[in-house]
């Protein structure tokens, strides 16, 4: 027990739990205003529903540390996962929720839980243990590329009419990601994009033909194109949340504002307790703020990425990668939305904005990043015993005893 207590990576866990207090009191400062005046509640309305998704989610977080990651390739286990999330996409068409023009939660009671969320690990899953288990034959059309390609596909396409293209576009990002770290050789990758890329093209030009453009472009993500296109010249409307959000970010300079100090948040920036939370931090902590935030979750990306190289187990070394990948990418593509540098998609910031479901997701994977991290430092712990070197020394230790 002392040994398993003593390989996990108290690095990446300390990392973890200071973005998600971090995140809470961020969460508290930026909402504090949005819950009075938008939804006529208590001011720490939103800190409170953050603060009790943080003590399910820890726990969970706990108990996939211990639970052993091999059984999550298990077939029964990759069926009941895959179906799962499947099965709760497939619900939001008869019991979903619609906010925002889109309809993406399942409500439970007074629970609601966004499917597309546990989509993005099921693929982690589902698509490190398919290429971990058949290195032998990570080339072949028929077991290891078609099946995959197609269960991605269909998920992203399941997301994305909820309409979602966000939420498509991570989940599509991170199974490109653990596809090309696959082993799958470069003609096969190629092949792929090009199929891609034709499948995309070939659709536009059948949404132009057929004249669905608004159906497939609503006018909420005709919007967000035309605010990021030209931000300051439709600031009235269209352009709104971006330049609040870049002016949020020039407030707040190098040291900020001060904490709590936002105006942003008096109603100017939407969302800024889960999309916008980073201007927030601009705002009232300068980029001192933004740099805590950032270098630390870097460091979690950049140390799964450093580890998933020293694994050993195909299936434990992709696991890292699709995790970390899901965390740089999430990161990348909301703080471009924020700062301008792409168009606004809805992507939470991990381990820091609003929202339930995220946070549980995030922190169960860093369980099984744990639980990966543990065994690889056991491995080799028991390989280091075995060396001659070793032995000696304990031969030479026990014949001083004896």
């Amino acid at each position: 027990m002392k040994k398993i207590i003593e390989s996990y990576d108290y690095p990446i866990f300390f990392a973890v739990v200071l973005l998600c207090l971090f995140g809470l009191v961020m969460i508290y400062s930026s909402s504090m205003i949005t819950a009075v005046a938008r939804y006529d509640q208590p001011n720490d309305f939103f800190f409170t529903k953050q603060k009790s998704a943080l003590l399910i989610s820890f726990p969970a977080m706990i108990m996939t540390m211990i639970f052993p990651y091999k059984i999550y390739k298990n077939k029964i286990f990759l069926i009941f996962i895959v179906s799962g999330v499947t099965s709760l996409l497939l619900l939001l068409f008869a019991f979903g929720h619609t906010a925002g023009n889109a309809t993406r939660w399942v409500v439970m009671g007074s629970k609601s839980i966004q499917p597309a969320e546990f989509s993005k690990l099921a693929m982690i899953i589902y698509l490190a243990a398919i290429y971990g288990k058949r290195q032998d034959r990570i080339n072949n059309i028929d077991t290891a590329v078609v099946p995959p390609i197609f269960i991605l596909v269909f998920i992203c396409f399941l997301i994305g009419i909820q309409p979602d293209y966000g939420m498509a576009s991570v989940i599509f990002l991170i199974s490109a990601t653990m596809i090309i770290s696959s082993g799958m050789s470069f003609m096969n990758i190629l092949k792929l994009s090009l199929i891609t890329l034709v499948f995309v093209v070939v659709f536009m030009i059948g949404v132009l033909v057929t004249g669905n453009f608004s159906s497939v472009f609503s006018e909420n993500k005709v919007s967000r194109l035309i605010g990021f296109a030209d931000p300051f010249g439709t600031a009235a409307y269209d352009g709104f949340q971006l330049v609040n959000s870049l002016l949020a970010i020039g407030s707040g300079g190098l040291t900020g504002v001060g904490f709590g100090s936002s105006v942003q948040k008096y109603g100017y920036l939407p969302e800024s307790h889960t999309d916008f939370i980073m201007a927030i931090i601009a705002e009232e902590l300068g980029i001192f703020g933004v740099l805590f935030v950032l270098l630390t979750l870097g460091f979690i990306v950049l140390r799964g990425f450093v580890l998933s190289a020293k694994c050993k187990d195909p299936f434990g070394s992709l696991l890292l990668i699709g995790i970390s990948s899901m965390i740089g990418i999430q990161v990348g593509i909301n703080v471009g939305g924020v700062t301008g540098l792409i168009p606004i998609t809805g992507i939470t910031l991990p381990f820091i904005s609003y929202g339930g479901s995220s946070l549980l997701l995030l922190m169960i994977s860093m369980g099984i990043y744990q639980n990966i991290v543990m065994r690889m430092n056991m491995l080799e712990q028991k390989e280091t015993a075995n060396t001659p070197s070793q032995q000696m020394r304990f031969s030479c230790k026990k014949r001083r005893l004896e």
